[in-house]
């Protein structure tokens, strides 16, 4: 190793196996909000502690995977670790764990996994998407260029997975396939559906990729790092249908003005030209001869580059009835998450997933 090289941190390495913080000191602890969904877990007097501490080093060992002693990569790596974010996937990780032995140091270790993954996929998206902001921050394309917002992207995953091999050939696997998923999931939604494949069925399929699939593997990782290996399969259902919703929800999200509880500003897609289910059931009622949603489509087909012409589609989308006919679709996805749930022991855990399941629809997060 040269004199140059030794003072560069190479990806993983300098991240501690002990990731405690002080409870007495509350550091870090005091920034974790759990989402309403969480409540009886919250106000439970022995798991409210332990998801409130568990996140806490959850976010030091983010922050500790992430560092790097150049300066550009670690400012560039750090950039939406500390845009901050729900965490909802760490979240799930950790409560997914109390259905066992609870949030061990291992727990930790797969819960900043899934959100290290979650991250890279983020930079990525947006250099493909052009979108100019993330969590109310710029970009880091629009900061650092898109080959060094690429890159940064893969090196976080790189981190992931080297946190991923100290916890054995279990979470490397289940890593790499979903990662896969993840992939797969974005090639779908570029190439677009096959020639004859229903365009909703192709959508759902993309969002079962691209969203859900790391949902599941956050329960079950939790599962398995928890020592409940016997609700494996269903926190992985329950993962895989919760996190369909939350995509479906977030796609009418766009079209109802829901601003203000989802921090989403409405028409994002629109404008972006994401193709969305409200769209897509428009699309199909309107090539069916449905004049009002040829009327809206016009619209949304339209130019979109002034907030003028954003607010009209915006508006007269929302009040077309494909977007009533989405919601409903969302809430059948939320409501087969619950279903899900009917084999495990009743408790806060239970009841806490149940809430889960019903917020991400509602949007109380």
């Amino acid at each position: 190793m040269t004199d140059s090289q030794a003072n560069w941190t190479a990806a993983g390495h300098g991240v501690p196996h002990s990731v405690d913080v002080n409870p007495e000191t509350g550091v870090l602890a005091a920034g974790i909000h759990l989402p309403p969904g969480f409540r009886d877990v919250a106000e439970d007097p022995e798991f409210g502690p332990a998801i409130s501490q568990g996140m806490a080093k959850v976010e030091k060992l983010l922050l500790d995977a992430v560092a790097n002693s150049d300066p550009l990569i670690d400012a560039t790596s750090r950039h939406l670790v500390e845009a901050g974010g729900k965490r909802i996937r760490p979240l799930l990780v950790l409560l997914s764990s109390l259905l066992g032995e609870g949030v061990g140091d291992s727990v930790i270790k797969a819960a900043a996994i899934v959100e290290l993954t979650h991250l890279a996929t983020l930079y990525h998206d947006d250099v493909m998407d052009s979108a100019p902001y993330r969590r109310g921050a710029p970009t880091a394309h629009e900061v650092w260029g898109n080959s060094v917002a690429i890159l940064t992207g893969d090196l976080i995953f790189a981190r992931a997975s080297v946190i991923g091999s100290e916890l054995g050939p279990d979470a490397v696997n289940l890593q790499a396939r979903t990662f896969e998923r993840l992939c797969l999931g974005q090639l779908h939604e570029t190439v677009g559906p096959r020639e004859g494949q229903d365009a909703v069925e192709h959508y759902l399929q993309v969002i079962a990729d691209k969203t859900a699939s790391l949902l599941s593997t956050a329960g079950v990782f939790g599962a398995i790092f928890g020592k409940a290996e016997v609700h494996r399969e269903v926190m992985r259902d329950y993962g895989e249908k919760v996190g369909v919703a939350f995509q479906l929800a977030d796609d009418v999200i766009d079209v109802t003005g829901a601003q203000v509880r989802s921090g989403k500003t409405p028409g994002t897609d629109l404008r972006e030209g994401v193709p969305t289910l409200p769209v897509l059931l428009l699309r199909k009622d309107a090539a069916v001869g449905d004049e009002s949603a040829r009327a809206v489509l016009a619209l949304v087909d339209g130019d979109l580059a002034s907030d003028e012409a954003l607010a009209a589609a915006v508006r007269a989308l929302a009040e077309h009835p494909v977007t009533g006919r989405a919601w409903a679709v969302a809430r059948a996805w939320a409501d087969d998450a619950l279903a899900a749930l009917a084999p495990l022991p009743d408790g806060p855990v239970k009841s806490s997933l149940a809430a889960f399941a019903d917020a991400v629809v509602t949007r109380e997060l």
